[in-house]
């Protein structure tokens, strides 16, 4: 988590105060809970409350290099402010309680900021794809001009991949917002369920349903498996943008904005920074998974394998990827569009990309399908070595005329007709909840 690619609200809400201040929260819930359910003097929490003690940081480090506890030293700290009040925070609870339950409470809200920045990236793929409904590129498979596409179809599979993330990431949110105020190993020997569910109510947290002394760190590999899969998919749009942008393809490019230099050395250059910046962060987001699987697994009912790697991960992964999803949603609202390059290129093969269409027309006169692919691929293989225009090689071929007219011929090049779906596709994906 460094500032270059930390987002304002992720350093606020991944910042030491923000902690304690979560730490602080539960404790006074479960305060609360207690009293109702007489183990705590009645008042204690909102006497605490209206004290509206300010944490030091700093302070409950100098503490914890004596204690070697984080927990005791936050609870040393609010002790000196709060006076003896404070004697009744923590009662039954173990570290686990306020760790886990907080941690949940920091994840869930930095999942809602996430979700509002898919929010933005969702909304400007939906208007770029309804802005290109009509535009034709040439489609590639292995790199290699495949048929011709809308470009808007292009972005709509964009916006069709992002939804589902956004849906993911919806579900490990839910998934996530769950707490725990069970004591030590999980038993409630000093508490209640009902103590537990009533504190994590007003935290806006679900009971673990069966915890041990922390939370099942399953739930948190499904978090970060969703980061992840949000990632991937800026980083196959970014990919998709970087090969747009190359100089020999040239059919869109990211703004490029006044001011702004390509290269220390070469003044000409214009090149897709931010999407190569984006491919890069999303193998940070990633690499988040496998560690995350790691902490799945700890001994018994605990033990603190996984509270290193989560201290790192969780302010790294979210931080990183709302950094992402600001700069692809930027990058998408602001990408220049060049249909003229996307035409110049689909003609570039002489038209051999509606090959499928005319071995489909041979084969609907009761051409054996392989027969029909060869003789298909001998006009092509013609055209691709410099001997003809592709259609003509195809109109002089007796063996293809044989069993074409002109019109079913034409058909078969006839792109209003290959792409006569195109719009209830983009349609799809558009209206997908």
């Amino acid at each position: 988590m460094i500032p270059r690619y930390t987002p304002a609200e992720f350093a606020d809400l991944w910042s030491p105060r923000a902690r304690y201040d979560a730490w602080l929260a539960v404790e006074l819930a479960a305060c609360e809970a207690m009293e109702d359910a007489g183990l705590v003097p009645v008042g204690t929490a909102a006497r605490l409350r209206a004290q509206e003690l300010v944490l030091d940081p700093s302070r409950i480090d100098a503490i914890e290099r004596t204690t070697k506890h984080d927990v005791i030293a936050f609870l040393t700290h609010v002790e000196e402010l709060a006076g003896p009040d404070a004697r009744w925070l923590h009662f039954g609870m173990t570290s686990s309680d306020v760790l886990d339950s907080s941690f949940a409470v920091l994840l869930a809200r930095a999942a809602d900021q996430l979700l509002v920045r898919v929010d933005r990236l969702v909304d400007a793929l939906g208007r770029r794809a309804i802005e290109h409904r009509r535009t034709t590129l040439m489609g590639r498979s292995h790199g290699i001009h495949a048929e011709p596409l809308r470009f808007g179809m292009v972005l709509a599979g964009h916006l069709a991949e992002m939804k589902r993330a956004r849906r993911r990431l919806r579900g490990a949110r839910a998934e996530i917002a769950v707490g725990k105020l069970a004591g030590a190993v999980g038993s409630y020997a000093h508490l209640s369920p009902a103590i537990e569910a009533k504190a994590l109510a007003t935290l806006g947290l679900a009971p673990e349903t069966v915890a041990t002394q922390v939370v099942a760190r399953d739930r948190h590999a499904a978090y970060f498996a969703a980061l992840a899969l949000v990632a991937a998919g800026v980083e196959r749009l970014a990919t998709n943008v970087r090969h747009w942008q190359r100089t020999e393809v040239a059919e869109a490019e990211e703004a490029f904005t006044v001011g702004q230099k390509g290269s220390s050395a070469m003044p000409h250059k214009r090149n897709p920074v931010l999407s190569e910046n984006l491919c890069g962060l999303a193998r940070v987001v990633r690499a988040a998974v496998v560690p995350a699987l790691e902490d799945v697994a700890l001994w018994h009912e605990r033990d603190i394998s996984h509270s290193s790697v989560e201290r790192m991960l969780a302010p790294d992964a979210t931080s990183t990827l709302a950094f992402m999803l600001e700069r692809a949603a930027g990058l998408v609202e602001g990408l220049v569009v060049y249909p003229e390059a996307m035409q110049r290129n689909a003609d570039l093969t002489g038209g051999r990309t509606f090959s499928e269409g005319v071995l489909l027309e041979l084969v609907r006169t009761g051409l054996a399908r392989q027969e029909a692919y060869v003789l298909v691929q001998r006009a092509a293989m013609r055209s691709f070595e410099g001997h003809g225009a592709f259609r003509d090689l195809l109109a002089s071929d007796p063996d293809v005329t044989a069993r074409l007219s002109t019109e079913s011929l034409a058909r078969a090049f006839d792109l209003e007709h290959l792409l006569r779906w195109s719009d209830e596709v983009i349609d799809r994906a558009l209206e997908e909840p």
